[in-house]
């Protein structure tokens, strides 16, 4: 899925979306309400300070007693301190519990990705997750010990504080609130404005970072072709339009800081005049004047502070949509609520009229796999081929369901695959691929990968490791600086594809599933390693039923018998010497295939 900056909002409310947050929140709430209270204790703490001023002015300082100002000095100091340990409070209630959140949301949101279909994956930018996964919650963890508190208390203290500027004179007070009252208006335009701005802003980040990923991904590309520059250029665009909308952000911000500090500025104005004329009409007296500007002054980094807040909690709102998008994201690849176990596999896999068509098919297009009857025998390992597009790579995805037939049925001894619990299928069939994927881990722990049964370190995982890497020929694990210890770095790049693909045929042999496929596991090897690899695969597979998809001929010597795929359909079966003999497709394929062979033994030769 590839995300742009117009991506709508949700059409929740903004409180509503940030309550879906409350689940993740509900174990920490106590703590994050006491930190609300210590916040909300502090500003009232500091609503009191002008009160307490306007008696010193009214009595000591008026009647010059220094004992009694150094009295109400020592109180006013005391309701500082105070404030400032209530502060502290606040800070030590919500910080923990924030990171906390922020710890559950991002195990949680790890664990969805992990459970969704691959066809999910295939649709959305691994950027797009990422930024989600990194800056949304982090974005999030900090509104939370931060914004949300603040935010709450400072609306509070501002109603509060309004409310007392009334305690002096009715007029006073109403000038404050009419001249603050259009600060309301510029919120409601500023809702509407930023939350757009801030959808776009974090979108554009994720597919900035998406474009990133894929330019260290495909450096080595980049640099054979010469293509870094045109990389650059791409990147400085997008870069561009992320720039040019947070300006626009900046510029909303801006406007709504505007009205934040101008209209204060009038109240404060407008009610020193009237306060003086006031005093001298004998209605207010000068204590009470200077005891109103200094609680105007306490209510003054509140509402300068809402814009900034309100900014924050739009940035949240838009964080948790974002995040809760994957998590609504529907699962179509689960297991059964009653799932029927399988406990000593044969090995018999059979396609029963399988049909299959991606999501993103056209709906005149015929299916990519149009009926496709195939049975694979226990024990038996029969090679797949065909021409380029028939849908070989497709059919090797349906045994474990990382994607689900559209029509028919896979089993496994003669159980719908989808009646199986998902683990318990993927620890009965397994798969090597042809892009053979690793991991930043050791050697070990990548070809040990699918055995959570063995101990680490046991001499029963040591016996299978060093006998899968024996099948795949890979000694050359042995030469790497700390063996099989190693670490391999991001997705194995300081290994040769053949090296990667050895360790990737390795680990699925580890599995010991009662059934293997395989996507032409062994096409970046050479010739001669190739047929070492295929010797000691002929030993491994004389008691697994294996599906494999052939590229070369050689590949086809493995199997007992061959399958020809034409159109999305199977159209012949039988050993390679029954269908030289009587497929006219067969043979076209297989002197494809031979032409091809004949290039790659050339090229080694070459080099």
């Amino acid at each position: 899925m590839t995300l742009t900056a117009e991506t709508p909002r949700s059409d929740l409310s903004t409180l509503r979306a940030l309550s879906r947050l409350l689940p993740f929140a509900k174990p920490v709430l106590p703590r994050l309400v006491l930190g609300a209270v210590s916040a909300l204790i502090a500003s009232l703490l500091a609503l009191s300070i002008p009160l307490v001023l306007e008696g010193v002015v009214a009595g000591p300082i008026s009647s010059g007693d220094l004992a009694q100002i150094a009295w109400g000095a020592a109180a006013i100091l005391g309701l500082g301190l105070a404030e400032a340990l209530m502060v502290w409070l606040r800070r030590w209630f919500v910080l923990g519990p924030a990171t906390g959140v922020e710890y559950s949301l991002r195990q949680s949101f790890y664990a969805r990705l992990q459970r969704l279909p691959v066809a999910f994956h295939d649709r959305w930018q691994s950027g797009q997750l990422l930024s989600r996964m990194m800056q949304d919650m982090s974005m999030l963890r900090r509104w939370m010990a931060f914004g949300v508190v603040l935010l709450v208390v400072n609306v509070l203290t501002i109603l509060v504080g309004t409310v007392l500027l009334f305690r002096w004179h009715w007029l006073l007070g109403t000038i404050f609130l009419v001249t603050s009252a259009p600060l309301w208006y510029a919120g409601y335009r500023f809702e509407k404005t930023y939350g757009t701005l801030a959808r776009q802003s974090q979108d554009q980040a994720g597919d900035l970072a998406t474009s990133v990923e894929e330019s260290v991904h495909g450096i080595r590309v980049l640099k054979a072709f010469g293509r870094g520059k045109h990389a650059l250029q791409k990147f400085t665009r997008q870069a561009e339009t992320l720039r040019e909308t947070e300006l626009s952000k900046a510029r909303a911000v801006g406007a709504i800081w505007f009205w934040l500090v101008l209209l204060p500025d009038i109240a404060f104005a407008l009610c020193l005049g009237a306060g003086i004329y006031l005093v001298q009409l004998g209605q207010l007296q000068t204590a009470e004047l200077i005891a109103f500007f200094a609680m105007g002054t306490v209510l003054r980094w509140p509402m300068e502070s809402i814009g900034f807040l309100f900014s924050f909690m739009l940035d949240a709102r838009t964080a948790t949509d974002r995040i809760f998008e994957v998590f609504d994201e529907e699962n179509t690849i689960t297991s059964p609520d009653r799932p029927v176990s399988i406990e000593r596999p044969r090995g018999e896999l059979s396609f029963e009229g399988v049909h299959f068509r991606y999501q993103d098919a056209a709906p005149t297009e015929r299916d990519l796999l149009d009926g496709v009857d195939l049975t694979l025998r226990p024990g038996e390992t029969m090679a797949l081929v065909g021409l380029t597009g028939s849908g070989k790579t497709t059919l090797t995805t349906l045994p474990t369901r990382l994607y689900d037939v559209t029509g028919g049925r896979v089993t496994l001894d003669g159980v719908d695959v989808r009646d199986l619990d998902l683990v318990e299928l993927r620890r009965h069939i397994g798969m090597a691929f042809e892009d053979a994927t690793l991991f930043s881990q050791t050697v070990r722990e990548n070809v040990l990968l699918g055995r959570e049964d063995l101990q680490p370190g046991s001499a029963e995982a040591e016996r299978v490791l060093r006998e899968a890497l024996g099948v795949a020929q890979a000694s050359f694990v042995d030469d790497l600086p700390h063996g099989v210890d190693t670490i391999i770095g991001e997705e194995g790049m300081s290994l040769s594809g053949g090296q990667r693909q050895r360790l990737a045929l390795a680990r699925a042999v580890a599995a010991r599933p009662a059934v293997l496929v395989l996507d032409d596991p062994l096409s970046a090897l050479d010739v001669d390693t190739e047929a070492l690899v295929e010797d000691a695969l002929r030993e491994v597979l004389h008691a697994t039923t294996a599906l494999v998809v052939a590229h070369r001929p050689s590949t086809v010597t493995l199997a007992d018998r061959v399958a020809l795929l034409e159109a999305g359909r199977v159209t012949a079966v039988g050993t390679h010497s029954e269908l030289l003999r009587t497929s006219e497709h067969y043979r076209h394929v297989i002197s494809s295939l031979e032409v091809e062979e004949a290039r790659l033994r050339e090229r080694e030769v070459n080099l």
